[in-house]
């Protein structure tokens, strides 16, 4: 079994060589974020294609910056420089008016799921610096502005409004039978916004006098809930004398979902029409867009199974609808085929998967295929746009490794140029022009480095190089990090990253304490910094300080290898992904330097459910393991996540029947298994059900349970006390 370094990292410190007195890593800091890498976040290229926005560190101004040199060059909205009755403190986010001669200012924002929030929303014009309420009637949802900046839709409890600019910001409401739990137009339910990875359903045609949805009609979903307690940080008080309970629609695999439809609305007239797409009875309209023809919305459908994806052209007024495209593929369409699909004036770019490897191909709004723009054994993560004018198409793909990124540009012959300089992980924003982008890079070792570049790939200005994080971490006491590569028993090359002492000796034996996610299409072997936990690996480098090596390798199923390698699992998660887990560690037990009675394996969501499933698999190689808000049954999970891979119960019982619940008698090693209380995601009731099994099989363990908290755990000291109950767990070992 010949390792193989994929990078050239020499067996020394992060940063510097060792020093004499070098400074441990605290876990409290790491938990608190002290060690967090500084980004650029929130940037908005605006139209003239030379610009970009941002908020500003402080929230209360929004500031306009050079896409070439990176100045500022002015400020569009400053909270304490407004004019009239209307004042603010700070600002959440904002939308630019397609003219930009209004913003969208959002303030007071409440989290509903994972993307989806209330706020309250003011217009500011940016000629006379004015604000005004977007709507007085409470809180709105999902704004989106009409191409021509004189409209503006938003969605509240349900149902749709709309706001008239020209008309003194009149409103009227569009749809009257939203009701909480029944049905919702133009936001997506809970299923749609967490697996089809959207907060919002609804958008104007191109001539200003449509205005088009999707209507979730959920009444049929079974219900769920979980319960309220008073809790701390936050503390709910109106829990004080009994605890409440939260009931939401939630469909699980196999069950019903919300029956979907697509409606417009006439502005002038007030007619509202609901166009004819065809729909399986039980298929998805993942998304709508609206196209640069105004009789032509497209509307992307799926079937229920995730194989098949169709695009219509459906007229907003005779309701009539085309199907232009289809792409049916084996097993199932990942969430990218309809999340990158984008338009342009006269056609769109789609990426799919249908010759094994994730590619971009461009269309015109009849469904004609006009060119298959990239080509190879790689996979295309981001499309950036095209550039009709020297007819270029601009996007970011595997690097010669399912590692590495870069950004790229395509022409007109299809001879390909990298732009990124860098080795490791390259992603770029591009500016509307597509004459420049900031590029944020990064690899194993170096923390994220933003740079604005022009087209042709030249570093025009570094804005971030986080020198301040590396002098943070200069007198630590960091060890080495590298990659590797293992065949298994069966054959399979797997890459790993691992993550050693310090003052690693060979001639030692050390503990070993294995992460991993695991999940379809997932990678965490990354020539990246976001790489480990925390960032750079800290949490791994925190437990080296402890006298462990970590390690993380991605097994089949995961992603950046193509379709066959990530489509393995079909219809049996869990089963190969333990396998090659279980083969990790069998591996590591054959090193010198690692004690093989001492590995232990741990991970979070369906890192927790694989960590199950490992320990469970039938070889004892793990001496103790920590899960995370695992799924311990798919029937427990929701409809469209699980049925992609697995299908329905009903047409795969034997592929649910192989869960972490059914393995509960095999478990050996010591489990800790935590999970929050208010996860809506991951529902409690998995962790409730597991336990209970291994109760049954008289198998010890132990729980931790976080009062009010979502999948994420966080809050207050929550995240610092999660994380040193994981480590003194494994101290134990």
């Amino acid at each position: 079994m010949k390792r193989i370094l994929l990078t050239a990292i020499a067996l020394v410190s992060l940063i510097g060589t060792t020093r004499l007195h070098a400074e441990r890593l605290e876990l409290k800091d790491l938990t608190s974020g002290k060690y967090t890498a500084r980004r650029i976040y929130g940037v908005h290229p605006l139209a003239d294609g030379e610009r970009y926005s941002q908020l500003s560190q402080d929230a209360r101004q929004i500031v306009a910056y050079s896409f070439r040199n990176g100045q500022q060059t002015g400020v569009l909205l400053d909270v304490g420089q407004t004019r009239g009755q209307v004042k603010i403190d700070r600002i959440d986010g904002y939308i630019m008016s397609p003219d930009e001669k209004n913003i969208l200012v959002r303030t007071q924002t409440k989290s509903i799921y994972r993307r989806s929030h209330t706020g309250v929303y003011y217009i500011y014009n940016m000629l006379n610096r004015t604000l005004t309420p977007l709507s007085d009637g409470g809180p709105q949802e999902c704004p989106v502005w009409s191409p021509d900046g004189y409209m503006v839709a938003f969605v509240r409890e349900g149902n749709i409004y709309l706001v008239k600019l020209l008309y003194n910001n009149s409103e009227s409401q569009v749809t009257k039978d939203g009701e909480f739990n029944k049905v919702i137009n133009g936001k997506p339910d809970w299923v749609y916004e967490e697996e089809f990875v959207t907060d919002q359903s609804l958008t104007f045609t191109a001539d200003n006098t449509m205005l088009c949805w999707i209507r979730y009609d959920e009444s049929d979903v079974p219900l769920f809930s979980f319960p309220w307690y008073k809790g701390l940080n936050p503390e709910k008080k109106e829990y004080l004398t009994y605890p409440g309970q939260y009931e939401y629609k939630y469909p699980m695999a196999g069950e019903q979902n919300s029956r979907v439809s697509v409606l417009s609305y006439d502005i002038k007239s007030h007619q509202t029409r609901t166009l004819q797409v065809p729909l399986d009875k039980d298929g998805y309209i993942p998304r709508i867009f609206a196209t640069s023809d105004a009789t032509k919305l497209a509307v992307v459908t799926l079937n229920r199974h995730q194989d098949r994806m169709d695009i219509y052209m459906a007229n907003p007024r005779s309701t009539e609808a085309r199907l232009v495209v289809r792409d049916q593929v084996e097993h199932y369409i990942g969430e990218n085929a309809y999340g990158q699909i984008s338009f342009v004036d006269g056609g769109f770019f789609m990426t799919s998967e249908r010759d094994g490897w994730n590619h971009v191909y461009q269309y015109d709004l009849n469904g004609t295929l006009k060119r298959k723009v990239t080509q190879g054994n790689i996979v295309v993560s981001d499309f950036y746009g095209y550039d009709p004018r020297t007819l270029t198409y601009y996007y970011a793909a595997t690097d010669g490794s399912p590692l590495r990124r870069a950004v790229f540009k395509t022409d007109a012959k299809g001879r390909v140029t990298k732009l990124s300089t860098e080795t490791g992980t390259n992603s770029a924003v591009f500016s509307r022009s597509l004459r420049y982008y900031m590029n944020v890079y990064s690899n194993l070792q170096t923390p994220p480095v933003t740079s604005l570049c022009d087209n042709t790939g030249r570093t025009l200005k570094t804005l971030v190089d986080n020198h301040e994080l590396i002098s943070q971490l200069a007198d630590k006491e960091l060890g080495t990090r590298e990659f590797f590569t293992f065949k298994t028993s069966g054959g399979t090359e797997l890459n790993g990253y691992m993550v050693r002492p310090h003052d690693f000796d060979p001639q030692k034996r050390y503990p070993v304490i294995m992460f991993q996610y695991s999940g379809p299409g997932s990678q965490q072997v990354l020539d990246s910094w976001q790489t480990g936990n925390m960032g750079g690996c800290l949490y791994e480098q925190y437990l080296a300080q402890q006298g462990f090596i970590s390690v993380c390798v991605d097994g089949r199923g995961t992603g950046g290898r193509g379709a066959a390698f990530e489509k393995q699992t079909y219809l049996r998660l869990g089963q190969l992904e333990a396998e090659d887990q279980v083969e990790t560690a069998l591996y590591l037990g054959t090193l010198p330097y690692v004690d093989k009675q001492r590995i232990g394996i741990w991970g979070w969501s369906y890192g927790g459910f694989c960590t199950l499933m490992s320990m469970s698999e039938g070889r004892p190689v793990f001496a103790a393991g920590v899960a995370v808000a695992p799924p311990t049954c798919w029937r427990y999970y929701d409809s469209v996540y699980t049925e992609r891979f697995m299908r329905t119960p009903q047409e795969n019982p034997d592929g649910y029947d192989v869960s972490a619940i059914s393995r509960a008698p095999q478990l050996a090693g010591r489990l800790l298994i935590c999970h929050g209380l208010a996860d809506d995601n991951v529902h409690f009731r998995n962790t409730a059900e597991y336990t209970e099994a291994l109760v049954q099989a008289d198998k010890d363990f132990r729980q931790l349970t976080y009062t009010n908290r979502n999948h994420s755990i966080y809050g207050g000291n929550t995240r610092y006390h999660l994380f040193r109950q994981i480590t003194q767990w494994f101290q134990q070992m």
